[in-house]
């Protein structure tokens, strides 16, 4: 595999959203989630003007002893800041506006859920590393992060889909989109076609086998141990031709 270095790579972005945000037929616009911006603004303009010059030195990785110790699990210095992370969050669930689209009141959505128990533990923080860094360019895209193992990750970064193994806290290219895609699998029926430059909008990593969907309405597979591209295509022409979802199941016998 090839090691990952394509921090050159221009992840084109200015067009995506020529396609009404992704509403193909009709379906509710999600519209960016909002901010006060008399308050919370304000806070994250001083918040990111700190954080930029403190984290603009080499960038360094958490342990679960050092998050003990009282380190930020994301390695953010809040000594050396003027917010704490307590005002901080404050702030922001206060002021920060979500997108909600629910049809009825929250109040009488609270009451159809069910109340969590609160109090336990879920998971124990064990690593957090800032070497690593996902592509994900629209709330809107879904599944562009998959963990197949407790220490193997799937994600994309700019044109590259990549692996990042926590055990050897390495990562390795799978594959490029960038570059000319050609299916390597032949049987005959199989209507594959190359590709390239893909605009990845989703994917699944599953039983050996990485399917992933581009804003085109490309159709890309690869298994895990091959190299190449097993099978890709386009599965529509039509100019609204975003992939939305994929997944990988085991069909009944």
């Amino acid at each position: 595999m090839e090691r990952f270095e394509n921090d050159d790579l221009q992840y084109v972005v200015d067009d995506y959203y020529d396609v009404n945000d992704f509403n193909n037929d009709g379906a509710v616009v999600e519209p960016e989630p909002q901010r006060d911006a008399a308050g919370l603004e304000s806070v994250d303009s001083d918040f990111e003007d700190d954080i930029e010059s403190v984290m603009s030195k080499p960038k360094t990785d958490t342990s679960a002893e050092e998050a003990r110790n009282g380190k930020d699990i994301q390695g953010i210095p809040w000594e050396r800041l003027n917010f704490t992370r307590e005002r901080y969050r404050q702030t922001r669930v206060r002021e920060y506006k979500n997108y909600e689209n629910l049809y009825g009141s929250r109040e009488e959505m609270e009451k159809e859920c069910l109340q969590v128990e609160k109090g336990k533990a879920f998971y124990d923080f064990q690593f957090n590393t800032r070497l690593v860094k996902s592509t994900i360019v629209h709330f809107q895209l879904r599944n562009l992060l998959w963990a197949t193992s407790k220490h193997d990750v799937y994600l994309m970064e700019n044109y590259s889909l990549m692996h990042w193994s926590s055990l050897l806290h390495k990562g390795e290219e799978v594959l490029n989109v960038a570059k000319p895609i050609v299916p390597n699998l032949k049987h005959p029926g199989l209507l594959s076609q190359q590709l390239s430059r893909v605009q990845i909008s989703t994917m699944v990593v599953k039983e050996n086998l990485m399917v992933a969907g581009g804003f085109q309405g490309e159709l890309i597979c690869k298994y895990l141990n091959q190299s190449g591209a097993a099978f890709c295509t386009k599965l529509t022409t039509d100019d609204n031709a975003i992939t939305n979802a994929v997944d990988v199941y085991n069909s009944p016998r």
